[in-house]
């Protein structure tokens, strides 16, 4: 179990938090206005994805009976039979685990379908499951959405099975079908998943991505985009879910394609100079794989909080699989791990120290009663309330807290940029009683520090 120290909340230079200060006609009290934003911001849907912070993927087809990660698109639908399908129980285990957005592999790379599309006989409709009646993608988002769960659906461009596969007007035909399909009989979606996963024998091929794109885009208002390239959601370049220790929301969209090995270093830290605003999802496997397998085990709870650190401690969000098993189940030892891992970080942020200080900072935009004080910071909205310092100081900005008469025992540091006016933090650096703690370099959303000295007391 990681060690229940408490947090603190502090935010440093060039941090900026809005105030929206209460209003009525008979008190009415004339503040600063907001700083201009940099550009490029983030849409209403990219910035409701952020604050998901963690999000699931469910990995579910052939491959679960076949023990494959990758299948050769040969299998017969007759190995899918998940007998005690139950896709509650799914959404069960992501509401203990205060996940708001599944995301369900409605096709892999064999091209086996969990719905029964009209386009293909290689899906359900072809199974013993539920004598051939069944559909997962139905049972997956009514479930999630009784329970308040956003749904998301993974297509694979990849199909080994489809003889259409390589010949490019055919294969676009069929693909943008079956988005239709499944963007229009499911109801609302809220992020659809593209990659450029391609064995080295393939077939070449070239996918009509700009077409895609338009058409999620007309059936599906409210859809992030997630891809190599976007357009609303980066690929963070490795599955380890990791992101670099700088990560930018921006990057140049023009130097971004599907599928392209050289540009994972670019994707993983963005670029400051970007002109399009594309977060970053970091997704990674709670067991090895990503399909079930009798022979794995959920990774241990202090790998789940390396990555949590190294994901939305450094401005992403985590997308964390955890594929059910042949029974159709999420397995209890990962349903155990999941609690865990929510009570951990639940137990880590459970007090946040700052609150308990008075806070100063080297200047506020429009002085003392101009509506943008250092207080600000000091409440839970982390996105239109901030500190913002005064257009005279040119550098160098600080906000320091004090406690008291008493220490205060801590080992995390969480700073946060109100990401709404642009990201626009290069450097911040972290003192205790004038000692450096701890550095970095972008923001963003969220940063967490854990202290390489471990505990620090500071004196009040």
């Amino acid at each position: 179990m990681a060690q229940p120290h408490n947090s603190f909340h502090i935010p440093t230079l060039l941090v900026l938090f809005f105030f929206q200060l209460p209003f009525s006609w008979c008190d009415h009290v004339q503040v600063a206005t907001p700083p201009l934003p940099i550009l490029p911001l983030p849409s209403y849907s990219q910035l409701k994805w952020q604050q998901r912070e963690i999000i699931m993927f469910l990995h579910l087809g052939v491959n679960t009976f076949t023990d494959s990660e990758w299948g050769t698109g040969r299998e017969s639908p007759s190995v899918f039979d998940p007998m005690g399908l139950d896709a509650a129980q799914w959404a069960d285990a992501a509401v203990e685990a205060d996940v708001s957005l599944m995301i369900l592999t409605a096709k892999h790379h064999d091209g086996f379908c969990l719905w029964p599309s009209r386009y293909t006989d290689h899906s359900v409709a072809r199974s013993p499951w539920k004598n051939g009646r069944g559909d997962v993608v139905r049972e997956f988002v009514d479930a999630v959405r009784a329970r308040g769960i956003d749904a998301g659906l993974y297509l694979s461009p990849w199909d080994r099975h489809d003889t259409r596969y390589g010949h490019v007007k055919l294969y676009n035909e069929y693909y943008l079908a079956q988005l239709q399909e499944l963007l229009t009989r499911y109801g609302d979606v809220r992020e659809i998943w593209f990659d450029g996963a391609k064995g080295p024998n393939a077939p070449n091929m070239t996918y009509y991505f700009n077409e895609w794109f338009s058409m999620v885009k007309e059936l599906q208002s409210a859809i992030n985009i997630f891809s190599d390239a976007g357009p609303d959601v980066r690929w963070i370049g490795n599955e380890k879910g990791y992101a670099g220790t700088t990560c930018w929301s921006t990057i140049n969209g023009t130097s971004l394609s599907i599928g392209n090995g050289s540009i994972i270093d670019y994707l993983n830290t963005g670029d400051p100079k970007g002109t399009n605003w594309l977060p970053a999802e970091c997704d990674v496997s709670i067991r090895k794989g990503w399909f079930w397998h009798k022979s794995q085990a959920p990774k241990k709870l202090t790998e789940l909080l390396e990555i949590y650190y190294k994901s939305v401690g450094r401005n992403c969000v985590l997308l964390l699989n955890v594929p059910p098993n042949s029974t159709g189940l999420v397995s209890e030892s990962d349903v155990r791990r999941l609690k865990q891992f929510r009570g951990a970080i639940d137990t880590i942020f459970s007090t946040n120290l700052a609150g308990e200080c008075s806070v100063g900072a080297s200047s506020q935009r429009g002085g003392e009663n101009g509506g943008f004080g250092p207080k600000n910071v000091l409440d839970d909205d982390h996105l239109w309330t901030y500190w913002a310092p005064s257009e005279d100081e040119k550098e160098n900005y600080w906000i320091e807290f004090r406690m008291r008469n008493k220490r205060i025992t801590f080992n995390v540091v969480r700073i946060q940029e109100a990401i709404g006016l642009g990201q626009r933090i290069k450097k911040h650096e972290i003192y205790v009683d004038g000692v450096r703690v701890a550095k970095g370099t972008t923001v963003g959303y969220k940063r967490l520090h854990r202290l390489e000295m471990g505990i620090v007391q500071g004196l009040g």
